[in-house]
């Protein structure tokens, strides 16, 4: 048994995909798969802000496809938004400031459900929720995990749009978070009858620090797969 640590990386199939957009543009991304059986679940990762460094490989994200393939049985899809650059690769076109991204969400949604993909999750981060709060309320999407929403370009009304279509909301707010925290965030998400508010005393906007990893990546598989959860500490080689 070797301890999982943030260097880890477990078995999977990966491989790399392209992403077309309604508006004629190609995005670059990678899907992971369990390596020997089809997955349960699929997540759909929206980044950061791609200005401020956020990207398909952003941390936790990367943490994510490195190992949810193997304990958990899912589906991790990780892909550039317009004009964002990576390891992988650079997305065509020019970062639109959360709103000619919702055609990137949608292709998304789209390659995920042609590819028959099961149970649709989309998972943003920071920007990313924004993306998801305005955007990603599709017939496709079973649910949403939203990590440090700052709350900035998504309203109430994206907000009521998402408790009328009463589907499931993780939100994990950082107790220590740079833009939203706790006391407020529990406020704003008041009006979502199925959001499901986590806040962790000392984590950061970030969720630097392998504790903050587990934390994010814990709370995740115990809603969309909880079956798989908790997750293992350490894993046999």
């Amino acid at each position: 048994m070797s301890e999982i640590r943030a260097s880890t990386v477990l078995p999977a199939r990966r491989a790399p995909v392209t992403l077309p957009t309604e508006d004629g543009l190609t995005l670059v991304g990678e899907l992971a798969l369990p390596a020997e059986r089809p997955p349960v679940a699929t997540l759909i990762c929206l980044h950061p802000l791609p200005t401020h460094g956020g990207m398909m490989d952003s941390h936790l994200f990367r943490k994510a496809a490195n190992r949810l393939p193997a304990m958990a049985d899912l589906a991790v899809l990780r892909f550039n938004t317009r004009g964002t650059a990576s390891e992988r690769g650079r997305s065509e076109g020019t970062f639109g400031g959360g709103d000619a991204e919702r055609y990137d969400v949608a292709a998304a949604v789209t390659w995920c459900t042609r590819a028959g993909l099961p149970r649709l999750w989309l998972v943003g981060w920071s920007f990313g929720t924004e993306l998801v709060l305005r955007w990603g309320n599709l017939p496709a999407v079973e649910g949403a995990v939203l990590l440090s929403p700052p709350l900035h370009r998504a309203g109430d009304a994206d907000l009521d749009a998402w408790a009328a279509s009463g589907k499931p909301l993780l939100v994990l707010v950082p107790g220590l978070d740079d833009y939203l925290r706790p006391p407020e965030a529990r406020k704003r998400f008041a009006r979502v009858p199925r959001a499901d508010l986590v806040a962790p005393e000392r984590a950061k906007h970030l969720w630097v620090g392998e504790p903050s990893v587990r934390i994010v990546l814990g709370e995740i598989v115990r809603h969309v797969n909880p079956h798989a959860w908790p997750l293992p500490a350490e894993w046999e080689e």
